[in-house]
């Protein structure tokens, strides 16, 4: 059951849609043509263009099926060869209101039944906004467009895959179909998309993680969306871990450490309750505690106070901002946390490691005066992309969320001056450092301006994996002030940043971008050591070379069996072990050890000491 429920764009939005989401939702649009010449009795609602294609929620007593797509996409053709114009006709309200009862609206004709979801929507467009319909054919549907000109501009498509959907997204209102394609602008560029898609099946990060062992989701003990990392998990965890901390280091962040839990008053100071965030944490808990331990008093009542699991770091860390007189000398100050946080996704909604109840964040909070802060932001994109060339990210967008004046005190805290100001300053320091950015209005965090970083894997597949946001506001609700050159009183802005992601998310993109086949800093298993034969001499050399690369903190493991070398080769490839090093009576008598390199084959016999060296001096540097 998909709940999704895309907010509403404004005319604006909508005209800012790219060529190729213009011809996604023209195609939706050829889709429900289609369908009503199959179907005439199909109630549509909503058809917008989504990541990598369109879909279109339809009411419908027969039950479409993939078994059904190709008589579908037989009509979309026939429509697309016809080459029929997009024609835009504005309307009255009255007048949409009457076609809408008779039926005319997504439909080829009048229908004995109104266009009931269309007549919903007629209704709860703002007063004063244009209406408009789009008309191709006999086909005429309620939409503010934008389309291509013809039909026939429509390039290459394909119907994927059908789901449920609730009307808005409410479980209260119909079950609808949902008909999901998608549309290129020619068929090399669909074609490619697929072989993606495919590939990106092999690659499923929820597959490829239970082969390697790496992590376990364990809904009957534990519960949904709480990962259980494996041993071979950790060891990347931790070595994330590793990277952020002595890169942070090198770059003048202090550690900190925060509880898991914290007072309702925490998150009502915050503004993350009552409304703005409640959606997405925990129930409270409820402790009957003495009034001593909160709060001095003569008798000893007691009262209930209410505790949340932590869902963000921030009101933590301004906390630790807070125990402690600040002054002008101070700033930057950056703190840093590994926190683990807890997010009540809902349970559609939770997908392996991608979407997850418990996840443990790259966070850090950089507090600073306003002449600091180009720097500062500045420093954080430079982060992002140093971390980009260790992992061999090549393509990534960076995408600025603004605000929108007109939802100030209901989605955006009412500071007007403050969002100007600060968006003027995000965008100067994207426009003069040359990042690649691309403006995005509406998408603001509640308390100030954000940026969110996309990224493609090595076979193209899009994930957003790391955040870097500008809060103006939460540190004034907690009263967070340093003492300035003029010895007055002033609030710091406030940088929430997240290189890394989560580590859920993060390593769930790694695993795909990787297929598992990891670089050697970073690989669970970094060496196995195999032996043709177990003599005893040949084992004792083996093992030496096991203890000698586990005292250089080398992730290394032994197998001495008496199975045949073929046969432990095998199961190291299988195992994604990113070296083997092969120890027959030759190598022992030489000092030597024989390279195999996964999925790359045999690199030769080589003495045992300039291999570890080799091997060391690469984890060390992070080689890719």
């Amino acid at each position: 059951m998909e709940n999704q429920n895309p907010e509403r764009k404004t005319l604006d939005e909508r005209q800012k849609m790219t060529d190729l989401e213009r011809i996604r939702h023209s195609c939706a649009h050829v889709m429900a043509t289609a369908i009503s010449k199959l179907w005439p009795d199909a109630q549509f609602a909503a058809g917008p263009p989504v990541e990598n294609g369109f879909y279109y929620d339809v009411e419908l007593e027969h039950r479409i099926s993939p078994e059904d797509f190709a008589k579908i996409e037989a009509e979309m053709k026939a429509v697309i060869k016809a080459n029929q114009t997009f024609e835009k006709v504005v309307v009255t309200r009255d007048q949409a209101l009457q076609d809408a009862q008779k039926g005319r609206l997504a439909a080829l004709a009048e229908r004995s039944a109104p266009s009931k979801f269309k007549l919903d929507i007629v209704q709860n467009i703002p007063e004063g906004e244009p209406i408009s319909y789009y008309k191709n054919g006999d086909f005429i549907d309620l939409c503010a467009g934008p389309h291509v000109m013809r039909t026939g501009n429509i390039g290459a498509f394909r119907l994927t895959h059908v789901a449920s959907a609730y009307y808005k997204g409410d479980e209260k209102n119909p079950q609808l179909q949902r008909i999901y394609g998608t549309a290129f602008k020619n068929k090399t560029e669909l074609e490619a998309y697929f072989t993606m898609v495919e590939e990106a099946k092999k690659r499923d990060h929820r597959k490829i993680g239970q082969e390697m062992g790496l992590f376990a989701i364990d809904t009957e003990f534990v519960g949904p969306g709480l990962p259980l990392w494996l041993p071979k998990g950790a060891a990347i965890v931790e070595e994330l871990e590793r990277l952020a901390k002595e890169t942070e280091f090198a770059a003048g962040y202090v550690r900190v450490k925060t509880p898991h839990i914290a007072k309702e008053k925490m998150y009502l100071t915050s503004g993350h309750l009552p409304k703005l965030y409640a959606d997405a944490m925990f129930p409270p808990m409820e402790l009957q505690e003495d009034k001593t331990e909160v709060a001095p008093v003569t008798d000893h009542e007691s009262r209930i106070t209410r505790y949340y699991l932590k869902a963000m770091n921030c009101p933590h860390h301004h906390r630790i901002f807070a125990a402690e007189p600040r002054s002008y000398r101070d700033l930057p100050l950056r703190l840093a946390e590994y926190g683990t946080n807890y997010r009540y996704e809902q349970s559609g909604e939770l997908f392996g490691l991608m979407r997850v109840r418990s996840l443990n964040m790259n966070d850090a909070h950089i507090y600073c005066s306003p002449e600091q802060f180009a720097q500062e932001f500045n420093a954080v994109n430079e982060l992002y992309l140093k971390y980009f060339k260790i992992f061999g990210l090549e393509k990534y967008v960076m995408r600025f969320s603004t605000h929108d004046p007109k939802r100030l005190g209901e989605k955006y805290v009412h500071e007007p001056e403050l969002w100007i100001q600060t968006e003027n300053m995000v965008r100067d320091v994207l426009k003069n450092s040359g990042i690649n950015y691309v403006e995005v209005p509406n998408e603001a965090a509640f308390y100030g301006p954000k940026i969110d970083v996309q990224v493609w894997s090595a076979i193209g597949r899009e994930f957003t994996i790391a955040t870097n946001q500008v809060d103006f506001a939460v540190p004034k609700r907690f009263g967070l002030v340093y003492r300035d050159r003029d010895n007055t009183d002033k609030t710091p802005l406030c940088i929430h940043r997240a290189p890394l992601g989560t580590h859920e998310r993060f390593i769930g993109f790694l695993i795909e971008h990787y297929a598992g086949n990891f670089p050697l800093w970073l690989a669970p298993e970094q060496v196995r050591v195999l032996t043709i034969g177990d003599e005893q001499p040949l084992v004792d050399y083996a093992k030496s070379v096991v203890q000698e690369l586990r005292a250089n903190m080398v992730r290394a493991e032994g197998d001495y069996s008496t199975d045949k070398i073929n046969g432990k080769i095998q199961q190291a490839e299988q195992a994604k072990v990113h070296t083997m090093l092969v120890i027959g009576s030759r190598d022992l008598e030489a000092g030597n050890v024989s390279v195999r390199l996964h999925g790359k084959g045999n690199q030769g016999a080589k003495p045992k000491g300039d291999v570890i060296a080799n091997i060391v001096q690469s984890i060390k540097e992070r080689r890719s």
